[in-house]
């Protein structure tokens, strides 16, 4: 009876070890289904995410930020320096990985409405140079100059792609086109004298394809949910012609300064 005994013990670890075993490999084979679904995911949003940035390279920058605009201000506007640029002494408060990228978009929009108004700029520059060193990004070797980082090319993205940064060139956009929104709106008789209706029409296009870029990253990117939240609510910017985008805008006034401030507080 005790042989019996100790058998049937034997028996009984030996069937819990293969239905164990049994069950280790279904939890094996189900992880690894999982991971090649979600890899499958990853791997379509990609190619959306690619595609989208695709388009918003073809698209011109907004007219008076553009290198040979015939953008220009008087000597006596000049002399009105605008209060409404970001210090950039706000760059000492970025502390995570993407406040520094925000910051170092806006700001580099910021420079150069400065340059516009023949403010001094060394602030700016040093301020974006220290941004750039410690974000320590190799992508931002195939810029000529950091200080146009807000143009975020189809080269930079390319770039990025290539380093793994996907997620903060969304970073980059978002805060580059929220920075020239709230710019127009404090002088948008001046800023938009130089729009035309296709001009006007790029620039919400622009925001939609941001948009639709921020929608496909989010569920992936917890740090992008607080940018996509901050520019969701400015889908009311549909303009076609110029009119449109100068009524909208004054529309949309609070909805701007509050992504913004989301975005660079």
């Amino acid at each position: 009876m005790k042989k019996l005994s100790i058998l049937a013990i034997a028996f009984v670890v030996i069937a819990l070890a293969a239905c164990d075993n049994k069950k280790a490999n279904q939890t094996a084979q189900a992880e690894v289904e999982k991971s090649f679904e979600q890899e499958q995911i990853e791997a379509n949003i990609k190619v959306q995410v690619d595609s989208i940035a695709a388009e918003l390279g073809k698209l011109q920058q907004f007219p008076f930020l553009q290198e040979n605009s015939d953008f220009a201000l008087t000597q006596e506007e000049k002399q009105v320096k605008p209060e409404y640029l970001l210090d950039p002494a706000v760059s000492e408060e970025a502390v995570t990985l993407t406040e520094k990228y925000r910051i170092l978009s806006a700001l580099s929009v910021d420079r150069k409405i400065a340059e516009l108004y023949e403010m001094p700029t060394d602030a700016y520059d040093k301020a974006i140079t220290k941004l750039s060193a410690d974000i320590n990004d190799p992508s931002f070797k195939v810029m000529d100059n950091a200080n146009n980082i807000f143009e975020t090319t189809s080269a930079l993205y390319d770039a990025m792609s290539e380093n793994g940064r996907i997620n903060y060139f969304w970073q980059l956009a978002s805060a580059a086109m929220v920075e020239q929104l709230y710019v127009v709106n404090q002088n948008s008789d001046k800023f938009l004298s130089v729009f035309d209706d296709n001009a006007a029409s790029n620039v919400t296009f622009r925001l939609i394809l941001i948009q639709d870029a921020l929608k496909h990253l989010v569920d992936y990117d917890p740090e992008i949910k607080p940018v996509a939240d901050a520019l969701s609510s400015l889908d009311v910017l549909n303009a076609t012609t110029v009119d449109e985008l100068k009524s909208q805008m004054a529309e949309a006034k609070e909805k701007i300064e509050a992504a913004r401030k989301a975005l660079v507080k």
